[in-house]
């Protein structure tokens, strides 16, 4: 038996709950956990914000552990490898999408939380290929965001062949933003950090902005009218996308990673004139992970992260929820 905490029903508590997760498959990993992050998409699957979550739901998608078991049909990794596990618990392997190496586009992708029971537990199964290897040094205590928040960032860079002379911004330093911060500027980029809060100005200078200015002030941001090659927007609220989109330089993009729930407003001349254009991706492939980790331990690059023990499951959901988080939260089987 696995023994896990759930979510019952909408809106409730977590609560600790047991599922027999039957014969390991010959394609399987099962998993001990040590570290889960908490991300924003495990609250929004707890309170089913999308309208796509099932009870009992076990959250949990930014897994650090061990490997406990692996089925007959993997070997990539062993019994004792540490290893990390993000969105996708398993992907067909047959689609183009797939054949391609781009697992995370798949169609018929498993979700590590969606229909499938996730890392809020002492051990959670997966997939081999959704399965990715630790590198040696890195921090594991911080390592579990990246597999969601990290990726989600650094996989737009890849996708994008983003050259490390742009002229970049980050919309919203928080849990997706300080991260990007950090990536861009090891990347090479000029980087200016968007954000209304002072204490996130200082601190987005110390994680590698260039520049910093005030989101909620419409004169500065109109003060670098076609500038940026490339802007990501990790915020989860509607702001005045045609104003940054002036701020974009010819054939500049603007990519969507924060999940803003409203339609989008957007003016087309801004657009086709200076050929501009706008996207929006979900996290990365087990490849782009790989290449991803590689790159954040070679710069020291880490999620600063808030660690609660699993015990404490219901007051770390709570501090995310609340807006207290800084800027990560991880559950650890053995707070330090």
């Amino acid at each position: 038996m696995i023994k896990a905490y759930a979510a019952l029903e909408a809106n409730g508590k977590l609560q600790p709950f047991e599922y027999d997760p039957g014969a390991l498959g010959a394609n399987e990993v099962e998993i001990e956990v040590q570290y889960c992050g908490v991300c924003h998409s495990d609250l929004s699957m707890i309170n089913n914000e999308w309208g796509i979550s099932s009870y009992p739901l076990v959250p949990g998608h930014e897994v650090v552990g061990t490997v406990a078991a692996i089925g007959e049909g993997v070997n990539h990794v062993q019994v004792g490898d540490l290893v990390g596990l993000g969105w996708h618990a398993g992907y067909c392997m047959t689609c183009h999408s797939c054949l391609s190496g781009d697992h995370n586009l798949c169609a018929t992708a498993e979700s590590t939380i969606v229909g499938h029971y996730g890392g809020f537990g002492d051990r959670v199964r997966a997939k081999g290929v959704s399965v990715v290897k630790l590198p040696k040094d890195i921090d594991l205590a911080s390592a579990g965001p990246l597999f969601c928040g990290g990726i989600t960032v650094f996989s737009p860079m890849v996708e994008l062949g983003l050259k490390p002379t742009a002229k970049v911004a980050v919309i919203g330093i928080g849990g997706l933003g300080h991260l990007a911060v950090q990536f861009l500027r090891a990347w090479g980029c000029e980087v200016t950090a968007f954000t209304s809060s002072a204490r996130k100005q200082t601190e987005a200078l110390e994680l590698g902005a260039h520049h910093i200015l005030d989101s909620t002030d419409p004169e500065a941001i109109a003060s670098v009218e076609g500038k940026f090659d490339y802007i990501i927007s990790t915020v989860n609220l509607k702001l005045d996308w045609n104003l940054y989109i002036t701020t974009l330089a010819p054939q500049g993009h603007f990519h969507f990673v924060g999940v803003v729930l409203e339609p989008l407003e957007l003016n087309l001349f801004p657009l086709l004139m200076g050929q501009r254009s706008i996207a929006a991706s979900p996290v990365g492939s087990p490849a782009t992970i790989t290449t991803m980790l590689d790159f954040a331990v070679r710069h020291n690059i880490k999620p600063v992260v808030e660690q609660f023990s699993f015990d404490q499951i219901n007051e770390a959901i709570a501090h995310l929820e609340n807006g207290k988080a800084h800027y990560r939260v991880v559950l650890s089987h053995s707070k330090n």
